[in-house]
C-alpha cells in the first residue's frame, strides 16, 4: 500500500513542503511514483520518516540524520534504543526545569524572595507554603490579602528573619501564660492577643477584630495551623484562639 504526499503530510503533522524538501535532499526519497509523477509513500518510507522526526525532535541537523540513517552499519532497533535513551534524558531534563519553574511561580505568588536554603533557615519547621495558599483561598480577592502581597512582595531575608523572630517571642509569651494558668479571658492574655494583631497590623495588613478573631478560629480549625501551635504547647491554638476572641469584645 502505498500515500500520497498530503496523506503523509497529514498522517506525521508535517507540511507538504517539508516532505518535498525530504525527498530534494535525499533524506526522504519515496519509493514509487505515479503515472503522473506524484510521489508516493510506502511503509517503509513512514517508518523512515519516522526516525527522520524523531531525531530531528531530539535536535539533530538534517545532514548528521541523514548520516545516521544511511550508516550501512545500523541496526533499526539501535535507532530505538539511541532515541529511547536521548528522549529519556530530555524528558528528566524537562521534568526537572518544569519543578524549577514550579518553584519560581511559586516563591512569585508567595512574595518570598528566598532561595530553599534561606527559606527552611529562616522558617525552620513552620511552613509559609501552607499557610500562604490557605490565606489565598480564604481572603485572595479581599484588600488586606492584596496589601499583604504588596508589601511583602519587597522583603528581604533579614526582613523575615525578624518578622519571624518577634512571631515566635509572642506566641512564647503566650505559651509562658498558658504553662502558668493564666486565663484566656484575663488582661495579660488580652495584651499579648492585642501585641499578635497589631504585628499583623505592622508586617502584612490592616488587621481588624473581626478579622483577627476569624484568624483565631482558623488555628482551630484547620489542622496545619493547629499543629504549629501545638508543637510551641499543647492547648496553645485553642488557648490563644479564646485570647484574641476576648480581645475583640473587649475592644467592641
Amino acid at each position: 500500500m502505498s500515500y500520497l504526499v498530503g496523506q503523509v503530510a497529514d498522517v506525521a503533522g508535517v507540511t507538504v513542503r517539508t516532505l518535498h524538501h525530504y525527498d530534494e535532499i535525499g533524506l526522504l526519497v519515496p519509493g514509487e511514483r505515479s503515472r503522473a509523477g506524484h510521489r508516493r509513500y510506502a511503509d517503509a518510507d513512514l517508518d523512515r520518516l519516522q526516525q527522520i522526526l524523531f531525531y530531528r525532535e531530539l535536535g539533530f541537523p538534517l545532514d548528521e540524520v541523514a548520516a545516521l540513517l544511511d550508516d550501512p552499519g545500523a541496526d533499526p532497533q539501535e535507532h530505538l534504543r539511541r532515541q529511547h535513551e536521548l528522549l529519556s534524558t530530555r524528558i528528566e531534563k524537562l521534568r526537572r526545569m518544569a519543578a524549577a519553574v514550579e518553584h519560581a511561580m511559586e516563591a512569585r505568588r508567595m512574595n518570598v524572595r528566598l532561595t530553599p536554603e534561606e527559606k527552611f533557615e529562616v522558617f525552620g519547621d513552620f511552613d509559609p507554603d501552607a499557610h500562604a495558599a490557605e490565606a489565598e483561598r480564604r481572603w485572595g480577592g479581599t484588600d488586606p490579602y492584596k496589601e499583604s502581597q504588596r508589601r511583602t512582595a519587597a522583603y528581604t531575608k533579614e526582613d523575615w528573619q525578624r518578622l519571624k523572630e518577634e512571631f515566635d517571642a509572642l506566641h512564647q509569651k503566650m505559651a509562658g501564660l498558658l504553662a502558668r494558668g493564666v486565663p484566656a479571658e484575663s488582661e495579660a492574655a488580652m495584651d499579648v492577643a492585642e501585641e499578635h494583631r497589631r504585628f499583623i497590623g505592622r508586617g502584612y495588613y490592616e488587621c481588624s477584630y473581626e478579622m483577627h478573631t476569624g484568624l483565631g478560629e482558623m488555628y482551630v480549625a484547620d489542622e496545619r495551623f493547629t499543629a504549629t501551635y501545638e508543637a510551641i504547647r499543647p492547648g496553645l491554638a485553642v488557648y490563644l484562639r479564646d485570647a484574641m476572641l476576648a480581645n475583640a469584645v473587649r475592644n467592641a
